[in-house]
């Protein structure tokens, strides 16, 4: 088990500066009009119909800020990547923050989302307290994640019918390891958590988990969460 540096994590940062660009223009633009891991599926059923303000903490580049917005919620994003709030600026309201010091006042929301993001955070348990600190009571947390269980340094995806585990799921850790060079995971590196600390880290928090989702397939690409404030 490694943990991750403040080295490693700021070279996360800046490598998401430097692939900004590509990120929109070819690596969403492939993904236009398809849903092949569910994120869309995940986000209409576990965040579903509302209104007031969704915060997304690692918003990126603002892509699923339409969906939000069509769910009837108004959203706001905040991100460390200044690169990717430039895409970002025209879809919601944007602020450069840390996940870790949400710059929202204390119990005044009632919904937060997450998206493909807690491996590109080291200190997601402590963004997870940050997002209980701005949720009223009963507030709802939607976290959508890569599966912590067949995605990671540890799994060749080659043949998405036939997924190999090789050992390393159990350990935490960072890494750049891909099975692929036509994704993201090379380029700005991963932490991989094993969903027992996943899990664990939403009960830390005060996050109670209500229901969960899987996505992609035939093998699950994504595990995804909705989670309450006590």
């Amino acid at each position: 088990m490694t943990a991750v540096t403040t080295e490693e994590a700021e070279m996360g940062v800046a490598a998401y500066d430097q692939i900004a660009d590509w990120y929109e223009q070819q690596f969403l633009a492939a993904q236009a009009g398809h849903d092949p891991i569910g994120v869309n599926q995940a986000l209409r059923d576990l965040l579903g119909p509302g209104d007031g303000v969704c915060l997304e903490v690692g918003c990126g580049t603002g892509v699923h800020a339409r969906q939000i917005r069509e769910l009837g919620w108004t959203p706001v994003g905040v991100d460390v990547s200044a690169g990717m709030l430039r895409h970002a600026t025209g879809r919601l309201p944007v602020a450069r923050a840390d996940g870790q010091q949400l710059p929202v006042r204390t119990g005044s929301l009632s919904a937060v989302v997450a998206v493909l993001v807690h491996t590109d955070m080291p200190g997601y348990p402590a963004v997870l307290h940050e997002v209980a600190r701005v949720l009223r009571p009963g507030g709802m947390f939607v976290h959508v994640g890569v599966h912590p269980c067949f995605c990671g340094g540890f799994a060749d995806r080659t043949d998405p019918a036939a997924v190999v585990i090789r050992p390393g799921y159990r350990d935490r850790y960072w890494t750049r390891d891909s099975y692929t060079d036509q994704g993201i995971r090379d380029k700005v590196g991963a932490m991989h958590r094993p969903l027992p600390d996943l899990l664990h880290a939403f009960l830390d928090a005060g996050l109670g988990p209500e229901r969960f989702d899987e996505g992609g397939g035939p093998v699950p690409t994504t595990f995804s969460i909705r989670a309450r404030r006590g």
